[in-house]
């Protein structure tokens, strides 16, 4: 009879990127992997702690896991386990429990856990300076992959726990990451969208290679016809970046700046380390390599301390900046990060009113975004087929759809956009 296993995966891409990872050690070894809802010998939730409600749908699928099969293993990963694996640990049910290392021995745990044995094997991760290498190269999808590059971070933003889930910065050796993406062309993949916990720092633990030296060798791969970028920091971006980055003729005109407030007195008290000027001083180098570049973003809304004017500040850089696509985030308190000891809290209903708002004010700019785009010759990778219409993106991070007689998948074509739905029409020119 095969040994089952499902994986559940909350929170970032490199969370789903880490995931993949661990399904192809698992079938290695005999496994077949099945739905969540499914009966399964082994259930594996791969966490995520950046709000409150991740930590509740972690503790809901382990409860779930037990009453689908009461003998079945139940493994806890990542990054809510690794900050707070003795909660987990106590989670009844749970039988390993693995922080944000180790995950390569995942499969050996699961096996020793069969007979009777709790494990858990979180560590600290101050001193942790190695790169752990979960290279995915087995995947259903053979148009665009997720290529890790870069784990862990130094910034300490007041708000966020990240840097006590991840530890410090690493990052991945070129040469490594190149030979995957050669694998990944070799195995149709067209694109690769270069992911990590903060890759804006690529690099800067191992010398003087930066994230725009990997962009470079992994344009050389033939096969790869597009690169694209995960969220990044504004501090990256400069005139060398962009002249280099455009050279290259395979870098996506897509940039997810992360923000996070459009306020300086908001910004300062986040500990971001920008102000607004500069935050829209690097936009506008973006444009005037890239004049139709897909700018998008995330904005918290309801940070401690914030007023109605600051508020304001962040409606008013949506609309100077004219972003893409904006995500709207409600502050949430994370325990043991400074913000959460701050006065002045804002209340639950302001966060709620300011948050409508500002996704509100996001959708009439992503239409116009879109209306810029229309009847521009574009460049789409389809990846989907449902019936006879083809789904993609196009370079700069619009999602369309084609109807098509021939088979569009991982082809790359130029259309025309022809409304700003959220899924737009379009039609094929080549």
């Amino acid at each position: 009879m095969d040994k089952t296993f499902s994986i559940l995966t909350l929170g970032c891409k490199v969370n789903q990127y880490e995931s993949e990872a661990m399904s192809e050690l698992f079938e290695k070894e005999g496994y077949t992997q099945v739905e969540n809802e499914d009966y399964s010998d082994v259930y594996i939730v791969n966490t995520c702690t950046v709000t409150n409600l991740s930590d509740r749908k972690s503790r809901q699928f382990i409860r779930r896991a037990k009453r689908q099969n009461p003998n079945s293993i139940v493994a806890v990963v990542g990054c809510y386990s690794q900050v707070s694996p003795g909660e987990v640990k106590n989670i009844e049910g749970v039988d390993v429990v693995i922080g944000t290392t180790d995950r390569n021995r995942i499969v050996n745990l699961v096996e020793e856990a069969k007979s009777g044995t709790k494990i858990n094997i979180v560590r600290d991760l101050k001193n942790v300076r190695e790169f752990a290498n979960t290279t995915n190269f087995d995947s259903n999808n053979r148009t665009r992959a997720y290529m890790k590059v870069q784990d862990g971070c130094n910034r300490f933003c007041t708000y966020c726990i990240i840097p006590y889930a991840r530890g410090p910065i690493r990052s991945r050796d070129i040469e490594d990451a190149v030979d995957e993406a050669e694998v990944l062309a070799d195995s149709g993949f067209k694109e690769i969208i270069l992911t990590g916990i903060h890759i804006g720092s690529f690099g800067k633990d191992k010398g003087d290679k930066r994230l725009i030296d990997l962009i470079e060798q992994i344009a050389q791969v033939d096969g790869i016809e597009r690169i694209r970028l995960s969220s990044v920091e504004p501090n990256i971006i400069d005139d060398d970046f962009m002249k280099r980055a455009v050279a290259t003729n395979k870098l996506c005109d897509h940039f997810h700046l992360s923000l996070q407030s459009g306020s300086n007195k908001v910004l300062k008290a986040m500990n971001r380390h920008y102000t607004r000027e500069e935050y829209i001083k690097k936009t506008n180098i973006i444009k005037k390599y890239m004049p139709m570049a897909g700018l998008t973003t995330d904005i918290i809304v309801g940070f401690p301390g914030e007023t109605e004017e600051d508020f304001e500040d962040s409606v008013s850089i949506v609309k100077e900046v004219g972003f893409s696509k904006i995500h709207v985030f409600k502050y949430s308190k994370r325990k043991n990060t400074p913000a959460a000891k701050m006065n002045n809290q804002v209340d639950g209903n302001i966060k709620k009113k300011r948050s409508d708002k500002l996704i509100k004010v996001g959708e009439i700019y992503s239409e116009k975004f879109k209306r810029l785009n229309m009847n521009i010759p574009k460049s789409v990778l389809f990846e989907e087929q449902h019936d006879n219409e083809y789904y993609g993106y196009t370079t700069n991070y619009i999602r369309v759809k084609a109807k098509s007689d021939v088979d569009l998948t991982n082809k790359i074509k130029q259309v025309e956009i022809l409304d700003t739905e959220e899924l737009a029409s379009c039609k094929i020119l080549d």
